[in-house]
């Protein structure tokens, strides 16, 4: 990728198409809790992965104004039931309005329910994580593919995901040989790396052929760089330019005193 250009190409390329649902956005119901006590992120490495993996789907998918990135909301998949609910670290639907925010997120009313789901891996819910929650989201809720995560480098790596086909059985997603796992839904790839510095394990999305998706900052970087490429080149212009005007300055006094 050598431009911001190219990747909106290949980003207009690869972004899934889909129907628009038949319900609406839904920011509150009436009788429906939509927060609890417990904090968004329960570490400092779920936060780093969390607030960067939202930036980057968010960012990616903005072009779309009906795809919605939930984070750590509430999601109600049974009307009438509120014990049919879960708050996945960050969840994608397709086919509803991006906007307005939620406060939490009604299968029902909006017509819709997540494609796909992410948990990042804590010690109160990996249990749960690995176990459990396969059956709840891919049958019970409907999602199309779910996956988990260990961002923590102290501990052993663990990157999964699961799929339901189209019959209705659950099988889990084959890694290449990377360890990558591809996201049909989203038409992504997901691999994971070690930050040395920050110590977290970062799952991070790339495009079908291998372009990362970048995040807020490198996207500022790439155009301050971009932006001192172009400054630079047109210093080297203008001192091009100036060369030039000596040399005919220096051609047209040699004719002079020759003549």
């Amino acid at each position: 990728m050598n431009t911001l250009y190219d990747f909106k190409l290949r980003q207009k390329k690869y972004i899934p198409v889909f129907p628009k649902a038949a319900g609406k956005p839904t920011v509150y119901i009436e009788g429906y809790p939509y927060e609890d006590d417990e904090p968004m992120a329960s570490t400092g490495f779920h936060a780093d992965q969390i607030t960067t993996f939202s930036d980057q789907l968010s960012r990616y998918f903005a072009m779309n104004e009906h795809i919605y990135i939930g984070v750590d909301n509430f999601i109600y998949y049974k009307e009438g039931d509120m014990s049919k609910v879960v708050a996945p670290d960050i969840y994608v639907v397709f086919g509803v309005d991006k906007y307005p925010q939620r406060r939490s997120f009604y299968t029902w009313s909006e017509g819709a329910v997540p494609i796909v789901v992410f948990e990042f891996l804590s010690d109160a819910t990996a249990d749960k994580d690995r176990h459990e929650k396969v059956q709840v989201y891919l049958q019970d809720m409907s999602a199309q593919e779910y996956f988990i995560h260990q961002p923590e480098m102290e501990k052993p790596a663990e990157f999964r995901g699961w799929q339901r086909m189209p019959s209705g059985d659950i099988v889990e997603i084959e890694p290449d040989t990377e360890g990558g796992l591809f996201s049909e839904a989203l038409n992504l790839w997901f691999r994971w790396e070690d930050n040395q510095n920050t110590q977290v394990r970062l799952m991070r999305p790339y495009l079908p052929d291998g372009t990362p998706i970048m995040t807020s900052m490198e996207e500022k970087h790439m155009r301050e760089e971009a932006q001192h490429l172009h400054e630079a080149a047109e210093a080297k212009v203008s001192e091009l330019e100036t060369e030039i005007e000596q040399l005919r300055a220096q051609i047209a006094n040699t004719k002079y005193e020759s003549a």
